[in-house]
C-alpha cells in the first residue's frame, strides 16, 4: 500500500501509532493511539533534545496542564530522540506533566507530515486529535520559531464549541452558528 495514503490529513482519522515514552515519573512504557480514545489529544513534534527553542516549548505546555486538563484535553510531545535521551533531559528541565514520545523509527514523524528526511528530524508540528480519533488541526512550524500554546488553546476551545468561529475569536465570544 503507498505510503502516502497514511499521511495525516485534517478531516480524516489520525494516523495510528504505537511507540515508547517515558511518562512524568521518569517511568518507560509502551503508548499508542488508542491510548487516547474518546479525549481529545494534542500530540506535538519538536526536533531534538538538549537544543534551545524546544525546551521552551515543551515546559510552555507542561505550565500550563491545569488548562488543558480542564478542557478534557491530553497532550503528548516528542521527537525522533530515544525516551533514555528524553529522561536525561528531563533532569534539567524539571518536573513534566504529561509523558514524551520517542519516535527512533521516525514513523510517527513521517505519517504526520513532520519528518525532514535528511535530516532525520521532525519540524515543528502542532496536532490536534478530537475524541473520535479525527485529526481537526495540523500546524506546521519552521526549526528556529517556537510554537504558541496560547493559540493552541484557542483553537480547541474552538473545536470543542462545534461551531463555527471567525477571525480570532476567543472563548466567551459569539460564534456564527452550527458548523454541521
Amino acid at each position: 500500500m503507498d505510503h502516502a495514503q497514511h499521511l495525516a490529513r485534517v478531516g480524516q482519522p489520525a494516523p495510528h501509532f504505537h511507540t515508547e515514552a517515558v511518562q512524568p515519573d521518569g517511568k518507560f512504557t509502551d503508548i499508542s493511539l488508542t491510548d487516547y480514545k474518546n479525549t481529545w489529544l494534542v500530540l506535538f513534534f519538536y526536533p531534538l533534545d538538549f537544543t534551545f527553542v524546544c525546551p521552551t516549548e515543551i515546559t510552555g505546555f507542561s505550565k500550563r496542564m491545569d488548562e488543558f486538563e480542564a478542557l478534557g484535553v491530553r497532550v503528548l510531545g516528542g521527537s525522533t530522540d530515544s525516551v533514555h535521551s528524553h529522561k536525561a533531559w528531563l533532569k534539567e528541565l524539571g518536573e513534566m506533566r504529561y509523558p514524551l514520545f520517542s519516535d527512533l523509527t521516525r514513523t510517527m514523524s513521517r505519517d504526520y507530515g513532520v519528518l525532514l528526511e535528511g535530516k532525520g528530524i521532525a519540524l515543528r508540528g502542532t496536532f490536534i486529535i478530537d475524541p473520535d480519533g479525527i485529526l481537526r488541526y495540523a500546524l506546521y512550524h519552521d526549526l528556529g520559531i517556537g510554537r504558541s500554546v496560547t493559540e493552541t488553546l484557542r483553537v480547541l476551545k474552538a473545536l470543542q464549541t462545534g461551531e463555527l468561529c471567525p477571525v480570532e475569536w476567543k472563548e466567551g465570544e459569539k460564534t456564527l452558528g452550527s458548523a454541521g
